[in-house]
């Protein structure tokens, strides 16, 4: 309860939620108990705040009122262990701040009393579905039809999806590999299977070897519209963590260039690579500044998954929807706009370019698209089959991300 509530705390002053568990070291066996608590809590943050002010009648300190907000959240998943929840959690407060024992036990015995009554009260958008308000109305405005739909599958937990490589076997011959094991799982997409469950890496059969990858269904639609054929020069603009990138070169025999700022995030290409067995040239480098590593070479092909809101995996990641603010979403839009710009340069004539982002935005999607074509006569915007808008909303089976095919002439 402690670290979790610590967790917490951390992404309510910035941090995100990666970095705060990161820096905790709980106990070996409790690792999956506390980010279990963590991501709970921060997924049902709207409603657990809401129900927090009812309760409190004056505030208490950031590490006090995020301990007591996981510990509400327990208590709401856990309604059998009510009792045992209070006494663990007052435990915590008291080795956090012993004064506020007796605030604390009364809080969450209140809550165990006046449940209903208190949830009820807790009637604001805010708390009903847990996002912040701007975030509610943006997804109302672009999607009058399924909006519910779209912040509902936002607090799903996130599903288990693996990629067959297709150059080691089929995704038939994989499911009867995990039938072997007792592992449940069904086809999705062309390679993806669905796991009935997450399961630990380590547990897949063949994962070491390179047989399989972890891979959002959604995600895993980039690699076959970039439709690659053998030879090609390609271009992955913002690679890390390598999982597009592996795909790629899973489905073709091709000279890729991987490219990521971040040099932190550029041994992740690597690894994933070496596990399959697969060969690029991976590069640290700013996309838009081209001049500081391009040798001149024109790209056949250029995959451009953006930096963007992440709007569309806030279920894998729950801290994305307390951590963005409004504004984020122009300073996404003004940076994707130049990277578009910068990477056209590179896209031979006759070459596609598939931009890409995890967000469920316009602005940053159809808006950002629209806005590029009518800068760039040259460009053309192609049909996406099954994908008409380019947009794939969330669901229980897969995130939501954007796409759109562009063609040089």
């Amino acid at each position: 309860m402690s670290a979790a509530g610590e967790a917490v705390a951390l992404v309510r002053a910035g941090r995100s939620l990666s970095e705060a568990l990161a820096g905790l070291a709980p106990a070996t066996g409790q690792r999956a108990a506390v980010q279990d608590l963590a991501y709970g809590a921060l997924r049902n943050l709207g409603l657990l705040d809401a129900l927090l002010a009812e309760l409190l009648h004056k505030p208490v300190k950031p590490a006090l009122h995020a301990l007591l907000l996981c510990a509400l959240y327990q208590l709401r998943a856990r309604p059998h262990a009510g009792h045992t929840t209070v006494d663990q959690s007052v435990r915590a407060v008291s080795r956090l701040e012993p004064a506020a024992k007796g605030l604390a036990n009364a809080v969450l015995r209140n809550y165990l009393r006046d449940t209903d009554a208190l949830v009820a009260r807790c009637n604001s958008e805010a708390a009903q579905y847990s996002y912040p308000q701007w975030w509610i109305a943006r997804v109302r405005a672009a999607w009058p039809q399924q909006w519910e739909s779209v912040l509902n599958a936002g607090n799903l937990h996130p599903p288990m999806t693996l990629r067959v490589n297709r150059r080691r076997l089929t995704p038939e011959q994989y499911l009867a590999r995990l039938a072997e094991r007792g592992i449940s799982g069904e086809r999705v997409g062309e390679q993806a299977i669905l796991l009935e469950r997450p399961l630990p890496i380590e547990t897949l059969p063949g994962f070491s070897a390179g047989e399989v990858s972890v891979q959002d269904a959604g995600a895993q639609l980039a690699a076959p519209l970039l439709d690659v054929q053998q030879g090609m020069r390609v271009l992955d603009a913002c690679a890390a963590p390598g999982g597009k990138t592996g795909h790629i070169l899973e489905l073709a025999d091709c000279n890729l260039t991987a490219l990521d700022s971040d040099p932190a995030r550029l041994p992740r290409i690597n690894d994933n690579l070496k596990r399959l067995g697969l060969g690029a040239r991976v590069l640290c480098a700013d996309c838009s500044s081209v001049a500081l590593w391009s040798d001149g070479t024109l790209y056949e092909r250029i995959l451009v998954d953006a930096p963007c809101t992440a709007s569309g995996v806030v279920k894998r990641h729950p801290d994305i929807k307390w951590l963005r603010r409004e504004s984020d979403i122009d300073r996404m839009a003004a940076t994707q706009a130049g990277m578009l710009d910068a990477l056209w340069q590179l896209l031979a004539p006759g070459g596609k370019l598939l931009y890409a982002t995890c967000s469920v935005f316009p602005q940053e999607n159809a808006q950002a698209i629209a806005s590029f074509l009518a800068r760039n006569s040259a460009a053309s915007r192609l049909p996406l089959a099954g994908l008409d808008s380019g947009q794939l909303l969330p669901d229980a089976r897969h995130d939501g991300f954007f796409y759109a095919l562009l063609e040089k002439h």
